[in-house]
């Protein structure tokens, strides 16, 4: 029997969503409109550009882009000729940058004319990039010289070839930004990212009528898909912008009568402070989604109140499982506070201890999965595979304590618990506790050396605008209410805290930064 009858694979997403929802808008970009039948030709007319540059099955893609229509269409595009896709964060150095391309082998590099500069500076140290596809931007651009044209590629009319495709073969290669030395590229197939995708649209609740807007970076597994991609499938329309600040989020939300809407905390906490949200029209707003990091529930609250029409979703994972592992609903946001809730459709989630035995309710452990979203693995990487799927089950790395009705709650990464006189402290805890003085518009908390404590709590505290903090005060009120050890020594007052594109503190270059706050050195 032909294969090709029961296949399954990104491939034939968008090709079934055109065929039910023809002229549905599916693209919004800047002044480009693509209804679902014409991202479809596009992506078509596309792929069989890119065979024309020898793009074949196998082959891996980089790309280094902000978020455009031209992104969503080389997305579907390389699933179409069983091409690998490897998104880069364009906030990496071009050394940074080559590693990845070195380490997956990438043999084409689409960038756009804003980082046209960095995509050819990383690929002349030494990688195997040979061919560069411009990618056109949300706002009109000139093309970079010496690349092939977007606009070029999908020029022809041939259909693309036919490829012999099946959903356990590799779709992208997705590298954490984790703290390790070098980056780890998860290998995700077809099938893993589909059967992830039937989670979101299943307990997020993603339909067809959803208009719905793409800030987050779409090289960000969140963005790419928990949100662009079942949008495609189920037949949403996706809005996408590459500039995720208020003033540009904001007017968009009104301007296309935005429904639903993810970002993280960092972004949700900027939109609040913005002097135009009051001001703006955000009535057709019903859906909001965060994640990437852990939502304060001072900022949660905050957010019910100002938002009242808006159903909140937690959603919660790692780019490894593609990325969504667990998601707390919007009937238990008050109930359950702070939580990322239970495992989704496709998904079993446990929190254990060491010897992997479930700890007691409330007692903390590392939480491990079992899922069909899950990677292969690492990319040229055994040993660091074996040692995330040790036991049969793939170790998150995050703690956690899970309640009596299987609620998951995030205490901190392993890396960043801190161990002050010999007592683990988990910054989140703390964190919590300063977000609830009301002049607090964002905290982190990390451990730093200490000549006594070994490691010692500091508290870093952006003030909200307007708002008089001391340090005395945010001593006073954590000393109050935390045991003795948990209570930061310090506080170190600043007007930013640094994050990187997917608006995840980054915490270690706080510690970085901070590192010889109590010992002088």
């Amino acid at each position: 029997m032909d294969t090709a009858i029961r296949r399954q694979t990104l491939a034939d997403l968008l090709r079934r969503s055109a065929k039910r929802f023809p002229q549905q808008a599916a693209i919004v970009c800047g002044e480009t409109r693509w209804s679902f039948r014409e991202f479809d030709a596009v992506t078509d007319r596309l792929a069989a550009g890119l065979a024309r540059m020898g793009v074949a099955k196998g082959a891996r893609v980089a790309v280094l882009a902000r978020n455009s229509h031209g992104f969503a269409a080389l997305r579907f595009a390389l699933a179409r000729l069983g091409a690998v896709l490897v998104p880069i964060n364009f906030m990496l150095k071009a050394e940074e940058a080559a590693y990845i391309l070195r380490h997956a082998g990438a043999v084409v590099l689409a960038t756009d004319s804003g980082l046209a500069e960095l995509a050819r500076s990383a690929a002349a140290l030494g990688t195997q990039v040979r061919q560069f596809v411009w990618l056109p931007s949300e706002e009109a651009t000139q093309p970079a010289a010496g690349m092939v044209r977007f606009d070029e590629l999908i020029a022809g009319h041939e259909a693309p070839p036919e490829v012999d495709l099946h959903g356990g073969e590799l779709a992208q290669i997705v590298y954490t930004s984790g703290t390790e030395s070098s980056p780890k590229g998860a290998m995700l197939t077809h099938d893993a990212v589909i059967w992830q995708y039937a989670s979101c649209a299943v307990d997020a609740s993603i339909a067809a009528t959803d208009v719905t807007l793409h800030a987050l970076p779409l090289y960000h597994c969140a963005q790419l898909d928990v949100f662009l991609g079942p949008k495609i499938y189920v037949g949403g329309t996706s809005v996408i912008t590459a500039k995720p600040t208020p003033d540009n989020l904001l007017p968009l939300i009104a301007k296309h009568r935005i429904t639903s809407f993810f970002a993280p905390p960092t972004v949700w906490i900027a939109l609040l402070r913005s002097p135009l949200f009051d001001s703006t029209d955000l009535s057709s707003l019903r859906k909001g989604y965060y994640g990437a990091s852990i939502m304060p529930v001072e900022v949660l609250r905050e957010l019910a109140r100002r938002l009242p029409d808006v159903r909140f979703w937690n959603l919660y994972g790692q780019t490894e499982i593609a990325p969504l592992a667990t998601m707390l609903g919007p009937e238990d946001q008050l109930r359950k506070p702070g939580s990322c809730g239970r495992a989704v459709l496709n998904v079993e989630t446990r929190v254990v201890d060491d010897a992997l035995r479930d700890v007691q309710p409330g007692a903390v452990g590392e939480i491990v999965h079992r899922s069909p979203h899950l990677m292969l693995g690492y990319f040229h990487d055994d040993e660091r595979t074996r040692a995330a799927f040790e036991g049969g089950w793939f170790h998150s790395g995050d703690l956690a304590t899970i309640d009596d009705e299987g609620y998951i709650t995030v205490v901190d990464r392993k890396k960043d618990m801190i161990k002050s006189g010999g007592e683990n402290v988990a910054s989140r805890e703390v964190e919590e506790m300063v977000y609830r003085l009301p002049g607090v518009s964002e905290v982190a908390v990390v451990g730093v050396p200490h000549p006594r404590w070994v490691e010692a709590v500091l508290a870093i505290v952006v003030p909200k605008a307007g708002h008089a903090l001391t340090e005395a005060e945010v001593l006073a009120h954590c000393q109050q209410h935390l045991a003795g050890f948990k209570a930061p020594k310090a506080v170190v007052f600043c007007e930013a805290l640094p994050k990187n594109p997917s608006g995840k503190l980054l915490k270690r270059e706080l510690r970085r930064q901070h590192e010889a706050h109590f010992t002088g050195a």
